[in-house]
């Protein structure tokens, strides 16, 4: 009997993996084999994230043979879905099977529990396999930002080059040097850490040099970039200097020995947001200072200042000529222009620098809405918990609120958590909300606010007891079924009935 023609298909992360594409591909021939199949083609993707297409270049090709017609095979076995991919969409970790299978080729799973032979069965472990792997990926991502977190506060540095004036020292678990780390260079121990550290003298008196001239000598970004380079002085990754590096190297709290991360997010291979200050994870004074404090903050009093002599208009004015002459804006484009305030200046006076592009008539390429929409729940996040504090007491209950956490203790009986639920709009109109469920707090209930459409105010609320729920976060559409919507209400009443006391002579 003829054998049929088959590809395989094997995947492994830029994570650290149970299965490597070597044990992929045995398992799979001897799925093949067992299975009257023959291998005639490998496409492998090694070292790349299953978050999405992008780079996978061995996903890609197979697409492109099995639609193009030229796949020489009928058959595409993969260990399991989640090699197939971990997207954070189900409909679209779906779309590359159904597009093969489209295409006359049916795909096979050699490491999972059920047959993909479009049975009812068969197609419910595939969307909950898919939801997994997704839900995998998630967990991942919150664990490790937590970690990184802790490591902040702890003192460790966290990525990227230290900078002009600055080295990476390495250490091990007891606190004691390793030695530098150059550039390009990564720790190989696990449990080792980095710090920052001053760098050659050399460096850290043009450092120091740069702050005198800007405070003391009243000298410009640009006057001091243009002296640098005129003394054959380059940056730390060897470019000339401009009035932006110079600016960036004036304003980084590094150089007094703070840490700071998480000025930005990129989550989940998603879009790349700028954060407010009030979500940056910070440790002062963790590394040994380059520049004096005192002549640091003269540095920023300055910065401030400058654009304090400006009006609004006049600096919205700036920012339409810059737009004008480079016809696009950006943080670092803005901190690049002459006669314009600084990025920081902007993002200070207007709030963030989309109310400013908003003002001067100019929308970013990428969809930041939803960063304004954050930005306000955020604000109203302290009136909402005030809101069932209120409540709650109106009921005749007493209640404790953790000033660090927001957590609210009832009665000395119950434990509640409020979160704020965005609403996200599917580009069919259906509505969806994706609660995260706090159990670091370990509350007794979660009262979660799901927002309506616009975002600014509340449609429903889910009153959930953490004993039933055994999911760190929920994906909801506008109907979830009984087992969630059992715990769906209108208003908070439920909540205020429950914080409620009771004299004795009324419950006989």
């Amino acid at each position: 009997m003829a054998l049929v023609r088959a590809a395989e298909y094997v995947r492994m992360s830029t994570e650290h993996q149970k299965y490597s594409t070597d044990l992929q591909s045995e398992t799979i021939r001897h799925y093949a084999s067992q299975r009257g199949l023959t291998i005639v083609r490998t496409y492998a993707d090694e070292g790349r994230s299953g978050l999405n297409i992008e780079g996978r270049v061995g996903l890609q090709s197979l697409l492109a043979d099995v639609e193009g017609g030229s796949a020489d095979f009928s058959v595409v076995v993969v260990y399991d879905i989640s090699r197939w991919g971990r997207f954070q969409d189900s409909d679209e970790a779906a779309s590359y099977e159904y597009r093969c299978r489209a295409a006359g080729v049916h795909v096979a799973y050699c490491a999972e529990q059920f047959e993909n032979d479009g049975s009812i069965g068969s197609d419910v472990q595939k969307v909950v396999k898919r939801r997994m792997a997704a839900e995998y990926s998630r967990d991942l991502s919150i664990k490790v930002h937590a970690g990184q977190c802790n490591l902040i506060r702890k003192g460790f540095r966290q990525g990227g080059p230290p900078g002009f004036g600055l080295r990476r020292q390495l250490m091990d678990e007891s606190g004691n040097s390793k030695g530098e780390l150059h550039r390009k260079q990564h720790k190989s121990i696990q449990t080792d850490r980095v710090v920052l550290v001053p760098g050659p003298e050399a460096e850290t008196d043009i450092v120091r040099s740069v702050y005198h001239s800007f405070v003391a000598d009243g000298r410009t970004e640009s006057e001091i970039a243009a002296g640098l380079n005129e003394q054959g002085i380059f940056t730390d990754l060897g470019h000339s200097w401009t009035k932006g590096t110079v600016h960036q190297l004036l304003i980084n709290e590094k150089y007094i020995g703070n840490n700071v991360w998480n000025r930005r997010s990129f989550k989940l291979k998603r879009r790349r947001v700028q954060n407010e200050p009030a979500l940056w994870v910070r440790a002062d004074g963790v590394f040994e200072a380059v520049v004096d404090r005192a002549l640091f903050e003269a540095a920023a009093e300055i910065i401030r200042a400058r654009s304090l002599r400006l009006t609004d208009e006049e600096m919205l004015e700036a920012l339409r000529r810059l737009l004008a002459h480079s016809g696009s804006l950006s943080g670092l484009i803005i901190d690049e222009a002459e006669n314009c305030p600084s990025s920081s200046a902007y993002q200070g006076r207007f709030g963030n620098l989309l109310r400013a592009y908003e003002l001067v008539g100019y929308t970013p390429e990428r969809d930041y809405r939803y960063v304004e929409i954050n930005q306000g729940l955020r604000r109203l996040y302290p009136e909402i918990v005030s809101d069932v504090v209120t409540g709650i007491e109106r009921a005749g209950a007493h209640v404790i609120r953790n000033p660090e956490n927001d957590l609210l203790t009832v009665n000395e009986e119950f434990s509640v958590s409020v979160v704020v639920v965005r609403c996200l709009e599917t580009r069919g109109g259906s509505l969806r909300w994706s609660v995260r469920l706090d159990r670091g707090l370990f509350p007794d209930l979660t009262v979660a606010v799901r927002m309506d459409r616009s975002n600014i105010v509340a449609r429903d609320y889910l009153i959930l007891p953490s004993f039933d729920m055994d999911r760190q976060v929920l994906r909801l559409g506008e109907h979830n079924g009984l087992s969630l919507d059992a715990y769906l209400f209108d208003s908070l009443d439920p909540l205020f009935e429950m914080a409620e006391r009771v004299s004795l002579s009324e419950v006989a």
